[in-house]
């Protein structure tokens, strides 16, 4: 698989990183919130004690932990996950597509979020899914559901 693999293993680091951060938002509470752009209403209802700044979080932590283990098992670490090629496809386009606001400027107008929070969370998006793109176009002969990796 090579160079495929490298890239995979590149983008499972990279969506275990990010998980990993909401995981420390979660921790770090109101201020957290705010430093890394989720919105004023969410870090106020983090202070108030609302359960669902946490909740959201967690939700978003886990899927992008369960990313991470599909571009870990496309990389060959983790036994083949189901639908590997599949899921490797729509975590890529899901990635770009979120990317894809960089290019949108009427998308940067949400009063609920900063102009800078939009701006950079879509080039560190856009990077992922690049990342993921590059290392499923080298690693997709390998992922073939019938060859072992």
């Amino acid at each position: 698989m090579g160079a495929g693999r490298s890239w995979l293993l590149a983008g499972g680091v990279l969506s275990a990183a990010a998980s990993l951060l909401h995981l420390a938002c979660i921790v770090g509470g109101p201020d957290w919130y705010r430093f890394f752009g989720a919105g004023e209403p969410i870090a106020r209802a983090a202070e108030r004690g609302s359960p669902i700044p946490a909740l959201l979080t967690l939700g978003i932590a886990t899927v992008l932990a369960i990313w991470a283990a599909y571009a870990f098992s496309g990389a060959g670490l983790l036994r083949p996950l189901p639908l590997l090629r599949t899921g490797l496809v729509v975590i890529m386009a899901i990635y770009l597509a979120r990317g894809a606001v960089l290019f949108m400027p009427a998308t940067f107008n949400r009063p609920d979020l900063s102009p800078a929070f939009m701006l950079w969370s879509s080039l560190i998006v856009l990077i992922f899914g690049l990342v993921h793109a590059v290392g499923l176009w080298l690693a997709w002969p390998a992922l073939h559901p019938r060859k072992s990796l």
